[in-house]
């Protein structure tokens, strides 16, 4: 309590506050001291878990579209989403970033899809980039092979692209994403960092994440020369996050994929078994610090809410700030507080198992490329 009241009186003193995302360090500077009150008071909420948070999301999720040019063997998207597919009207986006843009610190440009296949991707990143917001985004990294979408991107503002590339090789790549061509995302990494160096600007950071899987994890000792070879900015490890299927009786249901290593398991799994163990506490965030937004307005509470199980409202015919302080939202609070376990999704994310937090145990590593060197650096 007292480093966090610390921490608190540092960031009125200074108007700066800095977390990880995903372990790449973010800073904001020069804040307004409205939005510095707003993220104490969400902050305070995360720990107190009020009803009604006591302020505005510090942190968004955004899915600009349900589309997607992959399928996953183990992602929603691939397997069926449950709800239709479709893209964000981009006049509702921005009706998203003017409400938040005196409270929000960051937009998560991606939930279930690819973003980039928006048609207005860039505009949309451009419009919350210059309402203040700092923007990362997602990518399997396909449409950056072709055209004029590296150069576009850099243009944009964005501060941080996540290529998502789990194989070194094409066949243990196309594993798990089936229908993907290595050869591509490799192509599209090298174009967006020819483009970001010919425009000698500084972002986005180009963070190459690698989701250790059971068919992958022999490549790990090799990511670091990859990853130099490429010219990003950093490399991630991301532990697999498996999901619970009930009907196999806490057996996970995506076991073909967790890593045997339990460095890399999320959550970490009793040894020689496939069982998780419960956690005592949960301590999600999301419910008082960071609502997901499908691409046709429906708020839901994380991304684990796929299907919309838990719809919470929707910003179509009402404000964002109406949806947070509602009624759905309220109650789901009240559940989670009362008996997270029985929760649809709450209950089986990873999050309420031991070593299993999806916002502080999903990346195992990181390291930084510090150029022109060309080594890796870890953080």
């Amino acid at each position: 309590m007292v480093l966090r009241a610390l921490q608190a009186l540092q960031a009125l003193a200074t108007r700066k506050v800095a977390f990880d995302v995903d372990l790449i360090p973010r800073a904001w500077e020069n804040l307004p001291l409205k939005k510095v009150l707003n993220w104490l008071r969400t902050e305070a909420s995360v720990h107190v878990k009020p009803e009604r948070p006591w302020g505005m999301p510090t942190i968004l999720q955004v899915e600009p579209t349900s589309r997607c040019n992959l399928h996953c063997r183990v992602c929603p998207v691939g397997v069926g989403l449950g709800r239709p597919a479709g893209d964000m009207d981009p006049a509702l986006f921005q009706r998203i970033v003017d409400e938040v843009r005196d409270s929000a610190l960051l937009l998560l440009f991606w939930d279930w899809g690819e973003p980039f296949l928006h048609p207005e991707a860039y505009g949309m990143i451009r419009y919350a980039h210059q309402a203040g917001l700092q923007v990362v985004a997602s990518t399997n990294g396909h449409v950056f092979a072709s055209n004029d979408h590296a150069a576009r991107v850099i243009a944009s503002g964005l501060d941080v692209l996540v290529f998502s590339v789990d194989g070194i090789t094409q066949d243990t790549y196309q594993h798990y994403r089936a229908a993907g061509k290595l050869d591509d995302v490799l192509e599209g990494i090298r174009n967006v960092v020819a483009a970001k160096k010919s425009a000698a600007g500084r972002t986005p950071l180009v963070n190459l994440r690698f989701i250790v899987m059971r068919h992958n994890e022999h490549e790990i000792e090799q990511l670091e020369d990859f990853a130099a070879s490429l010219g990003v900015d950093a490399l991630t490890l991301r532990k697999f996050h498996a999901v619970p299927d009930r009907r196999m009786r806490g057996r996970w249901a995506d076991a073909d994929f967790v890593p045997s290593r339990p460095e890399y398991q999320l959550p970490v799994l009793t040894p020689g078994t496939l069982e998780p163990v419960r956690a005592a506490r949960n301590p999600c965030r999301n419910l008082w610090n960071c609502p997901t937004i499908h691409w046709n307005g429906v708020v839901c509470s994380c991304f684990m809410d796929w299907g919309e199980q838990l719809k919470l409202g929707t910003i179509a015919g009402q404000s964002l700030r109406e949806v947070w302080y509602g009624e759905a939202y309220r109650d789901l609070r009240q559940r989670f507080r009362r008996g997270w376990r029985d929760l649809p999704r709450c209950g089986e994310c990873a999050t309420g198992f031991v070593g299993g937090d999806v916002g502080r145990h999903a990346n195992a590593e990181a390291f930084f490329l510090e150029h022109p060197q060309g080594e890796l650096k870890p953080c």
